[in-house]
C-alpha cells in the first residue's frame, strides 16, 4: 500500500534487542518511532532488555512513560543475543515485523529503504551493508565468516550476519527459532531459506560503533557461534530437517500456534 508520503504498510512491530545500550537505546527508539509515523497508523516497538547492567532499564523506564508505543521486555538472566531476538519475535503483535540492533550501527530511518521493496510475494527484505565500519579484524573475520556461511548454507542473500530486516509475521507459522547465541542469524535466513520464503536485499549503511564495543567478537562467543554454525549444518544442511518440515500440508495457525513457533524448545 502506498500513499503520496511514501510506502505504507498495513501495521509493524519494531523492536531492538538491547544489552549495556544505555547511551544509543534512547535515541534508536525515537528516530523508529518518527519513521514509523511515516509508514503506518498501526505501530508498535518493542525493546528486548537482555539483562543489562548499565542504565539502560532507567532510559528505557523513563521513556516509556512518555510513549504510550513502548513495549519493554526485561530478562531477569542473559539469554544471549539469540534469546533477545527470539523474545522480540514472540512479543511482536503486528503484521509486519522490523528489528535492528539497539547499538547505533544501523539507522532505524532506513526501514523506509526496505519498505518499498516489500511487494506482493515478497516475505523478507534483509539489509546488506553497503560499507561496513568496523575495525580491520572484525573486517576479516566477518569476511571470512560470511564466505564459509554462504557455501556451506547457499545462502540467497549476501549479508546474512546484517541485522537489518523487515519480515511478514507470518513467516513464523513455518520456522521455528531455538538458538540463543549469535548463530540465530545462520539458524532465520536458512530456514526462511528452505520454507520456501522469498527474499529479496536492499543496501543500508553501517556506520561505526561510537559507543562500548562488540559482545560477538570475543573468543568464548565466537567459540559458541561456530559451534552454533556447525550445529545448523548437521541439521538444515545434512539432515534437511526444515525442508522436511516445509512439505508437511500445513494449515492456517492460530494465535496460540505461532506463539508456539516463536518461542520453540530450546
Amino acid at each position: 500500500m502506498t500513499s503520496g508520503s511514501g510506502p505504507r504498510l498495513s501495521s509493524i512491530s519494531a523492536f531492538f534487542p538491547c544489552y549495556n545500550d544505555s547511551n544509543t537505546i534512547g535515541g534508536l527508539v525515537r528516530r523508529m518511532q518518527s519513521t514509523l509515523r511515516e509508514m503506518t497508523d498501526d505501530y508498535e516497538i518493542i525493546v528486548v532488555d537482555d539483562c543489562s547492567t548499565d542504565h539502560s532499564r532507567e532510559v528505557l523506564h523513563n521513556l516509556a512513560t512518555e510513549m504510550t508505543a513502548l513495549r519493554l521486555v526485561e530478562h531477569d538472566r542473559n539469554q544471549g543475543y539469540g534469546g533477545a531476538l527470539r523474545s522480540g519475535f514472540y512479543a511482536a503483535t503486528r503484521d509486519y515485523i522490523f528489528y535492528t540492533d539497539g547499538d547505533g550501527q544501523y539507522d532505524p530511518g532506513e526501514l523506509a529503504l526496505l519498505a518499498p521493496a516489500m511487494k506482493p510475494g515478497v516475505d523478507v527484505v534483509n539489509g546488506y551493508k553497503i560499507s561496513r565500519q568496523d575495525p580491520w579484524y572484525r573486517h576479516l573475520v566477518g569476511g571470512i565468516y560470511q564466505h564459509v556461511a554462504r557455501l556451506l548454507f547457499a545462502f540467497p542473500i549476501r549479508d546474512v550476519d546484517c541485522d537489518f530486516r523487515l519480515l511478514r509475521r507470518g513467516v513464523f507459522n513455518r520456522i521455528t527459532l531455538e538458538s540463543n547465541d549469535g548463530a540465530i542469524c545462520i539458524e532465520l535466513v536458512s530456514k526462511l531459506k528452505d520454507a520456501r520464503y522469498n527474499l529479496v536485499e536492499v543496501p543500508v549503511h553501517h556506520y561505526a560503533r561510537a559507543y562500548g564495543t562488540s559482545q560477538f567478537f570475543k573468543p568464548k562467543r565466537i567459540l559458541r557461534a561456530l559451534l552454533g554454525v556447525s550445529r545448523w549444518y548437521l541439521k538444515l544442511v545434512v539432515l534437511k530437517q526444515q525442508k522436511r518440515l516445509t512439505r508437511t500440508d500445513f494449515t492456517e495457525a492460530s494465535p496460540a500456534d505461532v506463539e508456539a513457533v516463536i518461542s520453540g524448545s530450546g
